[in-house]
């Protein structure tokens, strides 16, 4: 325990480990590998740093409660202002832990850089989570770049299409040569595999494999 206390290189990475096991969880929505390897640099990390008397209490439970907040808005998905908030909370106790200088500002930095370059490079091979593609959509879902408009998908019923993402049950499809958010009546649908709009409410376009 007293290595990694010492050790700013492991620290910078535990920093690492537990923000890609959040950008992983916005992600895919779900409890996987990611959030086992994220709780356990997580513990590794405040439990180091508390035992050697370096944290307060109250450093891990801002921790916890930007933690906390991450969770709420990946549940039940807002406009983000949690995830924001929580974000926000779990900087400001990680710079106190590594000691609330410009030392700390700059580990945090490269732990960020770190963090996402791993997440960029595999951010195509996992599935969607209903928050994931909220913050995509607000950023490209323009008619004019390809995406299919709330109007425009009442006439997808019945069309066939092919996977783009795997639908775990939310992914992408190509319909009429542009990619829709889609998700599958319950069944996992591979990337690549046929599949039939189904229904349509609103933005949300149901399909299942032809």
């Amino acid at each position: 325990m007293n290595l990694i206390v010492d050790n700013g290189v492991l620290q910078v990475l535990l920093v690492a480990v537990m923000f890609l096991s959040i950008m992983v969880e916005i992600k895919t929505g779900g409890l996987g590998v990611g959030v086992l390897l994220g709780i356990v640099a997580a513990a590794v990390f405040w439990g180091s740093q508390y035992t050697r008397g370096l944290v307060e209490l109250y450093h891990i439970a801002v921790f916890l409660a930007g933690v906390l907040m991450i969770i709420v808005e990946i549940l039940l998905p807002t406009v983000g202002l949690l995830a924001g908030l929580g974000v926000a909370a779990m900087l400001y106790s990680i710079v106190l832990a590594l000691g609330g200088d410009i030392g700390a500002l700059a580990a945090l930095g490269i732990a960020l850089v770190i963090s996402v370059v791993l997440f960029l490079l595999i951010v195509s091979r996992l599935p969607s989570s209903k928050l994931w593609n909220k913050i995509v959509l607000q950023k490209s879902s323009r008619t004019e770049e390809g995406y299919v408009s709330a109007a425009e998908r009442s006439e997808l019923v019945g069309k066939m299409g092919e996977v783009l993402t795997e639908l775990r049950p939310s992914g992408t499809a190509r319909i009429d040569g542009r990619p829709v958010d889609v998700i599958s009546e319950g069944a996992y649908i591979q990337k690549g595999k046929q599949i039939v709009v189904l229904s349509v409410n609103g933005s949300r376009v149901v399909v299942r494999e032809a």
